[in-house]
C-alpha cells in the first residue's frame, strides 16, 4: 500500500490531481485487512481524505466479486465512468465491471413501442421527448436514460417508456431478448465489480426482485459509500408503502387491457369506476397539503375509516371479475396480481381499538410492535406507509450466513468520534470502527461563525432576522454563498428577501434557489457565475462539491432536527423511552449532528479553499447540548464577531 499510494507509486501519473496523504494509505491498509480477513469495517474518513481511492485499490486488487454501493445515481456514474477506470488503469487491474441500476432507469422496448401506438402524451414536449428517445434506443448498448441529455431526467415521458415490477411481462415479453434491464443484469452477473446504488441495493434484497437477490451470494465483499445514508435508505424499503395513485394507475391498466382483450366481457368501465371514486374519497378524508399522521392519532369518528373499507370491499369486487377474465391475456393477468397485492397492502390497515384515555400514546398495536403504520396526504393521493420502528435486526439478518467482508465508509457516521448512533440503527454493535481525520488545515482555511443577537428559531420572523445578519456576510464574501435551510417554506422566504435586498443594494449576485431548475443544472450554473449564491434545502446539504473560489460562504439557518410530529420518529422515540433511553439524547441529536456535518463539508472540499460556516442557530451556544455539536463540527477557528469575519474575507490569499 505504501508503494502504491507514495510519490512514485501507479496512482500519480493516472490521476493528474492525486497527492499522496497519510491518512488515505492508512484507511486502504485497514480494508485490505478487513477484506482479507472476510471481516467488517466501519470507516469515517474527514473530507480529503481520499477514501473512493482507498476502498477501490484493495476491493480490485483483493476483492474477489465486489458489490460497490453509493448513495446517489450520480455517484454511481461518477464511481463507473471516471474512479474505477482511473484505478483500474493505474494498478493493470485485470478486473471486469458492471453498472447496475434500478429498472425506472432503462428504457423498454414493449412500453415504448405501446407510447408510440397510443399517443397518450399530453404535451409538445413530451412527443419532441418520445421522437429523441425512439433514436437512442437505436443507438444505445445500455439503454440507461442518464446518456440521452436531451431528455430531462424529470420528464413524464420517462413514466411511459420505463418498466416497473409490476407491469414488466418478462419472458413472455417479444423484446426479453433485447432487454436493458436483463442485459445489465447478466453484465452484473459476470462482472468483477458491480457499481450499484442503495436505494438499488435496498429494493432488491427486500422485494428479492431478481438483481441483487442473485448477485448478493456470489459477492466477497461489499462497500457502502455514503453509508450515512443506509439507515434511512433500509427503513424506506424495509417498510411497506400503499397509495391511492397505485389504486387509479391500476385502474387504467385494467380498462385498457380489458377493452383491448376482453371487450365482450365484463363492462369494463362500470369496474374500474366504482374502484376509482372508493380512493378518491379515501384521499379527501384528509385536508390538502403536509397531513402526516400516525394510526392512533387519527381520530375513531374519522371519515378515513369507513372510506378504507369501501375501498377494500370495491377492490375485492375488481379482483373477482380480474379472476374471472385472466386467462383472455398475460397481461389481465398481470393486472389481477396487482389487484392482489394491492389489497393485501390496504388490509394491514385496521381501525385501532378506542383507548380509555384520549391523551395517552400508544404505538404499542402495529404489527408486533416493530412497525409504525402512518398516512401522508398529498395534493392528489394518499399514501399508507407501514415503516419498521428498527431495521437493526432486518440488516444483521441480511449480514448472517455467507462469510464476506462488509466495508462502511462517509465522512459523517460518527458522533465526537462515538460511533453507537449508527451502529445501533444498523445493527452492527462490537464491530470495528475507525476515523481518520481530514488533512485541511481547518484553523486556517475557515471560521466558525455563530453571530450573536438573533431570536430563537420557533420566534416569528426568525427567517428574516437570519436574512438580515447573512447579508453584510454575503456582500463580504462577494455572493459565492451556499444558503442552506431545513424547510422549503424557508427556501421560499429567503430567496423572496435576498431578490428584494439585492435589487435594493445593488448587489449583482446571481440568485439561484432550489426548486426552480434541476440541482445539477443549477449547480453548473452555480460554478460557472463564480459569485452566485444558491438558495437550497435538504438535497443541497450533501454529496455537492464545489471546489475553489465558486463556494467561500456557508450559512445554515437552523440546526436540522427532525420535526417533532414526524410519526415514525414519535413512535422510535416512544419505543426508546420505554427502554429508559433519551430519545433526545441518543437519536434526534446524533440524527441531527450527522446531518449538520453533512452540511458544514460542502465549504472546505480542498487544501486551497477557504471560507466561512455561519451557523445561525443560537442554541449551539445556548444549549447544553451546543457544545456536542460545535465539537462535532471540523476544528474551524470560531468567532461570533461579525467584523471578524468580514476581514477575514477582506485578505488577500496566502499565496497571493
Amino acid at each position: 500500500m505504501d508503494r502504491i499510494f507514495g510519490a512514485g507509486g501507479p496512482l500519480a501519473p493516472a490521476v493528474g490531481s492525486f497527492k499522496p496523504r497519510q491518512s488515505q494509505t492508512e484507511m486502504a491498509k485497514a480494508i485490505a485487512d478487513a477484506i482479507g480477513n472476510q471481516a467488517t469495517l466501519i470507516a469515517e474518513a474527514g473530507t480529503g481524505t481520499g477514501k473512493t481511492f482507498a476502498y477501490l485499490v484493495p476491493a480490485l486488487l483483493w476483492g474477489g466479486k465486489t458489490i460497490i454501493s453509493t448513495g446517489t445515481k450520480n455517484l454511481q456514474d461518477q464511481l463507473f465512468s471516471r474512479d474505477i477506470p482511473n484505478v483500474r488503469q493505474a494498478l493493470r487491474a485485470p478486473v471486469s465491471v458492471a453498472l447496475l441500476k434500478g429498472r425506472a432507469n432503462y428504457v423498454c422496448h414493449y412500453n415504448l413501442e405501446r407510447t408510440l401506438q397510443n399517443g397518450r402524451l399530453t404535451s409538445r414536449d413530451d412527443v419532441g421527448h418520445l421522437r429523441e428517445i425512439s433514436r437512442f434506443i437505436k443507438m444505445s448498448n445500455s439503454g440507461d436514460k442518464a446518456e440521452l441529455a436531451k431528455v430531462p431526467e424529470t420528464a413524464s415521458v420517462w413514466n411511459l417508456v420505463t418498466s416497473t415490477r409490476e407491469n414488466c411481462v418478462g419472458q413472455e415479453c417479444q423484446y426479453y431478448q433485447d432487454c436493458f434491464v436483463m442485459k445489465a443484469r447478466r453484465e452484473a452477473q459476470q462482472a468483477d465489480v458491480v457499481v450499484v446504488n442503495h436505494h438499488l441495493f435496498f429494493a432488491d434484497v427486500a422485494l428479492k426482485e431478481g438483481g441483487m437477490a442473485e448477485l448478493l451470494p456470489a459477492a466477497n465483499t461489499i462497500v457502502f459509500d455514503e453509508a450515512h445514508q443506509l439507515p434511512e435508505v433500509a427503513t424506506l424499503f424495509f417498510g411497506t408503502t400503499v397509495s391511492t395513485s397505485q389504486v387509479l394507475e391500476l385502474c387504467r391498466d385494467v380498462l385498457a387491457e380489458g377493452l383491448a382483450h376482453a371487450r365482450g366481457g365484463p363492462d369494463w368501465a362500470k369496474v374500474v369506476m366504482v374502484v376509482e371514486k372508493a380512493a378518491r374519497d379515501l384521499r379527501l378524508t384528509f385536508p390538502e397539503g403536509g397531513t402526516r399522521l400516525s394510526l392512533p392519532q387519527i381520530p375513531p369518528s374519522s371519515d378515513f375509516f369507513p372510506a378504507l373499507e369501501k375501498l377494500k370491499e370495491e377492490l375485492e369486487g375488481m379482483v373477482d371479475v380480474l379472476e374471472e377474465n385472466a386467462e383472455r391475456a398475460e397481461t389481465l393477468e398481470q393486472c389481477r396480481v396487482r389487484a392482489v397485492e394491492l389489497l393485501e397492502s390496504f388490509k394491514d390497515w385496521k381501525q385501532a381499538p378506542v383507548k380509555k384515555d384520549p391523551k395517552e400514546k400508544d404505538y404499542s398495536q402495529f404489527a408486533g410492535a416493530d412497525a409504525v403504520l402512518w398516512v401522508e396526504a398529498f395534493s392528489s393521493s394518499l399514501q399508507l406507509h407501514k415503516t419498521p420502528l428498527s431495521i437493526a435486526p432486518i440488516f444483521a439478518g441480511q449480514r448472517a450466513g455467507t462469510p464476506r467482508s462488509w466495508i462502511f465508509t462517509s465522512a459523517t457516521l460518527a458522533v465526537k468520534s462515538d460511533f453507537k448512533h449508527f451502529t445501533s440503527q444498523m445493527g452492527m454493535t462490537g464491530e470495528p470502527a475507525r476515523t481518520w481525520p481530514s488533512p485541511f488545515n481547518y484553523q486556517e482555511q475557515g471560521i466558525l461563525y455563530v453571530p450573536t443577537g438573533l431570536p430563537e428559531p420557533n420566534t416569528m420572523g426568525y427567517t428574516d432576522a437570519v436574512v438580515d445578519m447573512a447579508l453584510p456576510v454575503i456582500e463580504a464574501a462577494g455572493g459565492r454563498t451556499f444558503f442552506l435551510c431545513t424547510t422549503i417554506r424557508a427556501v421560499n422566504r429567503v430567496a423572496e428577501r435576498l431578490r428584494e435586498e439585492f435589487a435594493a443594494r445593488g448587489l449583482a449576485f446571481p440568485l439561484f434557489v432550489q426548486g426552480e431548475r434541476g440541482r445539477t443544472e443549477l449547480l453548473d450554473s452555480f460554478r460557472n457565475a463564480g459569485n452566485a449564491v444558491l438558495v437550497g434545502s435538504q438535497s443541497f446539504w450533501e454529496g455537492v462539491d464545489v471546489r475553489g473560489e465558486a463556494l467561500s460562504l456557508v450559512i445554515i439557518d437552523k440546526l436540522p432536527f427532525a420535526p417533532p410530529d414526524d410519526p415514525v420518529l414519535a413512535a422510535r422515540i416512544e419505543v426508546m423511552e420505554k427502554k429508559g433511553m433519551n430519545g433526545f439524547v441518543h437519536h434526534t441529536l446524533p440524527e441531527a449532528i450527522i446531518n449538520l456535518k453533512q452540511g458544514a463539508g460542502r465549504l472546505i472540499r480542498d487544501v486551497d479553499d477557504r471560507g466561512v460556516l455561519m451557523l445561525c442557530d443560537p442554541r449551539v451556544i445556548s444549549k447544553p447540548y451546543g457544545r456536542r455539536i460545535w465539537q462535532s463540527l471540523p476544528p474551524f477557528r470560531r468567532t461570533r464577531v461579525q467584523a471578524d469575519v468580514i476581514e477575514f474575507f477582506n485578505q488577500p490569499k496566502p499565496d497571493a
